[in-house]
């Protein structure tokens, strides 16, 4: 191509050094010119073809890889390969353009492969299944290891060197790298037993006070969690610290019938006494309270049921009633109201029950309902919810 190149300008009349020298520029300029017109017709001729087709076909694995700029990337390696064909034309140069040629041509497909993996998530992450077994930690361990290999690689070219030299040269290096890579080798670790587990994975709503994230995971990578808390701020979790350190995962609220409520009330032990029979018609006028008495009557006799009955029990008979036939109450689950040991505060009275609405704030709405009700109604029973005095009751008396 050279001496074809030379022969026509000293056909042209040009004579002398100069011409060997406007040879070679002419010819380097042509390679350039034809790399640019391959470049011009695979980016815009074929990969135009190719996006029609692909936006036309019903999959959509196709569409991840044209949205990933695969395609597009993977086009830069044309004008590559037409530098490394050319190579032996420029004789001198022939070595060095052949290395760079190789050393481009490994960087693209290293790009591409980063490229894929990316719309291999995409497409992953539009199934089922990622819900459960998210595998974006595991994404990002492919692409540093592609990193990894065609580094080594384009090292050897350029130093023509055996990659696998290149690696037993990196053994005593073993100590550094573990030093660089420690956050990237426990956050893998971390997300492969997440996964393995089923931890966590995305849409789960976590508490971790520790690191201040009390909301919905929103994103799980290689190294870290993101976490929306209730107040729209986005609290980051290193991975490897959900399998290190405790952490609370309200998944299972979710999928249950019923989110659980479990608050106590308590009662002054001043208050509590045995039932007369005056106080006991007077609260068998409350018909939930009613129930509870008519059973205690039936199981400790009549002639007992003054020396038995307390108003605190009458209470705690009224509060089951009650929750058994609240609309938001969850009637086949576990529902407790039990007595709790007495202390400086009185006797706390705890109902374990579980409400319909699992939502926080319908779920708050109904709990403070249920309470508000029963701090309103303990006085009917003659008791009195316990307070601390405070400086107006000293005043007050």
């Amino acid at each position: 191509m050279f001496q074809i190149v030379y022969d026509w300008l000293q056909v042209q009349g040009l004579e002398g050094p100069i011409t060997r020298y406007l040879a070679w520029v002419i010819l380097a300029l042509g390679v350039f010119l034809l790399a640019g017109v391959v470049n011009w017709v695979v980016k815009r001729i074929l990969l135009s073809i190719l996006a029609v087709i692909i936006k036309r076909t019903p999959t959509t694995w196709d569409d991840a890889l044209l949205e990933r700029r695969v395609l597009h990337r993977g086009a830069h390696i044309a004008p590559a390969l037409v530098f490394y064909w050319s190579a032996p034309t420029f004789v001198a140069l022939q070595s060095f353009i052949e290395r760079a040629s190789y050393v481009y041509i490994l960087v693209v497909g290293g790009l591409v492969a980063s490229a894929f993996v990316n719309a291999a998530v995409d497409v992953y992450q539009s199934m089922e299944v990622a819900r459960n077994r998210p595998i974006k930690g595991l994404a990002q361990i492919i692409r540093i290891a592609i990193g990894v290999v065609v580094g080594l690689m384009a090292i050897a070219v350029l130093f023509k060197q055996s990659p696998l030299g290149l690696l037993g040269g990196l053994g005593a290096m073993t100590a550094v790298l573990l030093l660089v890579f420690k956050d990237t080798i426990l956050g893998l670790v971390a997300s492969f037993q997440m996964s393995t587990s089923d931890l966590v994975k995305v849409g789960d709503w976590i508490e971790m006070s520790k690191f201040g994230a009390d909301g919905t995971v929103i994103d799980i990578s290689l190294h870290t969690v993101r976490v929306q808390n209730g107040d729209k701020t986005i609290s980051a979790i290193p991975t490897y610290a959900l399998v290190s350190d405790s952490f609370r995962n309200w998944r299972g609220v979710e999928e249950a019938a019923g989110r659980r409520i479990k608050r106590s009330i308590n009662i002054d032990l001043s208050t509590v006494r045995f039932c007369d029979d005056e106080m006991l018609e007077r609260f068998s006028r409350e018909p939930l309270a009613a129930q509870f008495i008519g059973k205690k009557k039936q199981t400790t006799g009549a002639e007992k049921e003054t020396a038995r009955i307390t108003n605190l029990g009458v209470f705690r008979g009224y509060t089951e009633a009650y929750l058994r036939q609240h609309r938001a109450i969850h009637s086949e689950m576990l529902l407790l109201v039990r007595q709790l040991q007495p202390g400086e505060h009185g006797v706390p009275i705890e109902i374990c029950a579980f409400s319909r609405e699992k939502e926080l704030p319908e779920y708050e709405a109904v709990q403070s309902e249920i309470f508000e009700h029963l701090m309103a109604t303990v006085s009917v029973f003659d008791l009195r919810v316990y307070q601390r005095p405070s400086g107006a009751d000293v005043t007050r008396n």
